[in-house]
């Protein structure tokens, strides 16, 4: 029967264990999914596209059959018998007390705080660390549901303003609005249309820099590609009608620009890219504004990002001349004259540089675990920081006056601890340490290294109960990325004590085309290398299973975006491997991704199919178009958020109707399409706790994995 694929649900009962003995089979049927006639030719090679109509989320037929795919799927996951457990103990796990780095702004510290469950974290202000805390911005007040969240605050520098940026429904469209730090008053200030950028602080405190796209059209708000972004500078208290054009390139529409100012006011700096690494750098003089934009590094072969500029002098960390990246200076009022070395390339990735107090803070990556190094700003070494235990470091912010900053230190199995750092004498005091309901002591984590297929050493972290058996019959959570030069290193996921307190193992993989190893490594899994990253992950998996972590009937691969993209092409390419994929808002669709909102700023990274030769390598591997008729795919529940005007849920859509009409077994094919909702930031902690325990109980049910309570 045309459009009826069935599914086969087994539904059993059980008091405190649940097992899946005693079955009931409840057939359901697929949602009719119309296919067209579309063929595209691309350099003679005819390619059909016979569910392009999904890609149209605002037409009638698509939203019946959103509707239709959402009724199948719930009905599905509400049979799972302990689905309703694992989210209560999901609630529980969730439920701490959550604290986020304070920031000195004025005669105030800032900083988030959530009660454990709140859906967005409150802004708090106080007087200092020990006096009591008043709520200066709660975005939960923004919207009724919690999907109104905060992408960004930025505080002016003499600390008299707080502009902050609001998305809703997950949308990566923002608007600027503005505070009174002192009085907690809301200014009529208010700028639309912003995307990717937040608003960088003029150094005078009287206005910000933005960047913008014209307004879409009525109907293309979550899917017309995003074309033409300018850089404005708004002045407080003016219209944004006011707002002054500081800089546009109408000559390349399809690039990012954004501003910022220098530390000491004295030049005004324009960043420029092509898509999501490769940087080139204007700048021009405040004095002499008319002079217009001069280049200070051109092209988008390298990174460059100015750490701190004071007295014509800018510290620049980049990776030109250094794929592990470097710290140097360079004169503005004679760049010619090249970079006088600062912080020299290491062996390991220097991942981050922050200036703060007349230091440097140095935050490098050794095998994706966080080291910190204290330099004076002409790169003599002070200290190293001594941390309290392996993990992933964030912070180091603060002003040229400070005194002290923060950071916060997480690993797996514990959440983030924050910590006050005296800079002058190196000594690092606790903040905050959340209390969790659980024992971070029971658990253990080990770092493991695999070949990949072309020999390739590559690392991968695997953690769960140090109790527990490893004889090839627990269920393991595979999870990666690869891409954009992003790197993954161990980070708190309430998720993943839920999976492994039923005996769960829970392994991350640092791929290639991270960042965990600089330039190198970002570049072996980009482009025409992209396939490499698909077979690190399944030389993972093949790894797992050989030294008897789990076997093919106990393994769920994961991944979000671009790692979604990798669950996508690992499961088409070896189904055989995998009990259960969980790709979440993939981009699935390699052959059309550039045609919506703000794909084609990833072409840099994976190529377009505009060009023969990226055309013939994006085929061969992208996920929509290797699904074969007479394949038993794995399990599969693919997530997306009708809001996601990044990677556009018509990747999604296109590739659950794929799947559903060829799927030759038994194993379930569903979508879950989250409603107001885009690609994951700011979305409600409502919502992150019912999808998760969507996502574990279809990974439990599918591996026929015994869960206890």
């Amino acid at each position: 029967m045309k459009g009826f694929v069935p599914v086969l649900l087994a539904a059993c009962t059980a008091v405190l264990m649940f097992g899946c003995k005693d079955m009931k089979v409840k057939i359901l049927p697929y949602p009719e999914a119309p296919r067209s006639e579309v063929v595209d030719d691309y350099f003679g090679t005819q390619v059909p596209d016979p569910y392009r109509w999904l890609e149209d989320s605002g037409n009638e037929e698509t939203r019946r059959w959103v509707v239709a795919e959402n009724r199948i799927t719930a009905d599905y996951l509400a049979r799972i018998p302990y689905r309703d457990a694992l989210k209560q103990r999901l609630v529980e796990l969730w439920n701490y007390p959550k604290c986020g780095l304070p920031y000195k702004a004025g005669d105030y510290y800032f900083l988030f705080r959530n009660d454990g469950l709140q859906n967005q974290s409150v802004l708090y202000r106080q007087s200092g660390l020990d006096s009591l805390p008043e709520v200066f911005l709660d975005p939960n007040l923004l919207s009724e549901d919690g999907t109104a969240a905060l992408s960004s605050i930025s505080f002016s520098d003499n600390g008299r303003y707080m502009a902050y940026a609001v998305a809703r429904s997950g949308s990566d469209w923002v608007e600027i609005r503005v505070m009174e730090t002192a009085t907690g008053r809301r200014l009529n200030d208010l700028v639309r249309w912003v995307k990717f950028s937040g608003a960088s602080w003029s150094a005078d405190s009287r206005g910000f820099y933005y960047s913008r796209y014209d307004a879409p059209t009525e109907g293309e708000t979550y899917s017309a590609q995003n074309r033409g972004q300018k850089v404005y500078y708004h002045a407080i208290g003016t219209p944004q009608s006011s707002d002054i054009p500081i800089y546009q390139d109408k000559y390349n529409p399809l690039r990012y620009f954004s501003a910022t100012q220098s530390d000491d006011g004295r030049y005004l700096f324009i960043y420029g890219s092509e898509g999501t690494h490769g940087t080139e750098v204007l700048y021009r003089s405040m004095s002499e504004p008319g002079d217009g934009f001069r280049t200070l590094f051109k092209g988008f072969d390298h990174d460059y990002s100015i750490v701190f500029c004071e007295d014509h002098k800018a510290w620049v960390l980049t990776n030109e001349g250094a794929p592990n990246y470097r710290l140097v200076k360079i004169d503005l009022r004679n760049p010619a004259a090249g970079f006088e070395e600062v912080i020299p390339e290491g062996d390991c990735l220097l991942e981050r540089v922050n200036a703060v107090g007349g230091y440097l803070l140095a935050t490098r990556l050794e095998n994706a675990v966080s080291a910190v190094t204290q330099y004076d700003m002409d790169g003599k070494l002070v200290r190293t920081v001594e941390l309290e235990t392996l993990g992933t470091v964030s912070g180091f912010s603060g002003k040229k006056e400070s005194t002290e900053t923060f950071y916060a230190l997480s690993n797996f199995v514990s959440p983030a601890t924050l910590y006050r750092y005296d800079l002058a004498t190196g000594e690092s005091a606790l903040f905050d340490r959340p209390e969790v309901a659980y024992d971070p002591e029971d658990y253990v984590t080990e770092q493991l290294f695999f070949e990949s297929r072309d020999g390739t050493r590559v690392p991968m972290f695997v953690v769960h109960k140090k109790k527990i058996r490893l004889d090839g019959k627990n269920p393991l959570y595979l999870y990666g990325y690869g891409g954009f030069n992003i790197s993954l290193t161990p980070e708190f996921n309430p998720a993943a004590i839920l999976f492994m307190e039923q005996g769960g193992v829970y392994v991350e993989v640092n791929l290639r085309g991270g960042g965990e190893y600089g330039e190198e490594w970002h570049r072996a899994g980009m482009l025409e290398n992209k396939q490499n990253v698909f077979d690190d992950f399944i030389a993972a998996a093949e790894y797992l299973i050989e030294k008897g972590y789990t076997s093919p009937e106990k393994l769920a691969i994961a991944g979000g975006s671009n790692g979604g993209l990798l669950v996508g092409a690992c499961m088409v390419q070896r189904p055989d491997l995998f009990a259960v994929a969980l790709p979440s808002v993939g981009v699935l669709d390699m052959l059309r991704y550039h045609r919506f909102t703000i794909g084609w700023g990833w072409s840099v990274e994976y190529g377009n199919s505009d060009n023969e030769e990226q055309f013939r390598y994006l085929y061969a591997y992208s996920p929509l178009h290797n699904v074969r008729p007479g394949v038993c795919y794995p399990a599969t529940l693919i997530t997306t958020g009708d809001h996601d005007d990044r990677v556009v849920p018509a990747h999604s859509y296109k590739f659950a109707a794929t799947l559903q009409a060829v799927q030759d077994c038994e194993a379930p094919v569903l979508i879950r399409i989250e409603t107001d909702a885009g690609h994951g930031a700011g979305k409600p902690t409502s919502k992150r706790i019912d999808e998760t325990a969507d996502r574990f109980a279809f990974l439990f049910w599918n591996t026929h994995s015994t869960v206890k309570f």
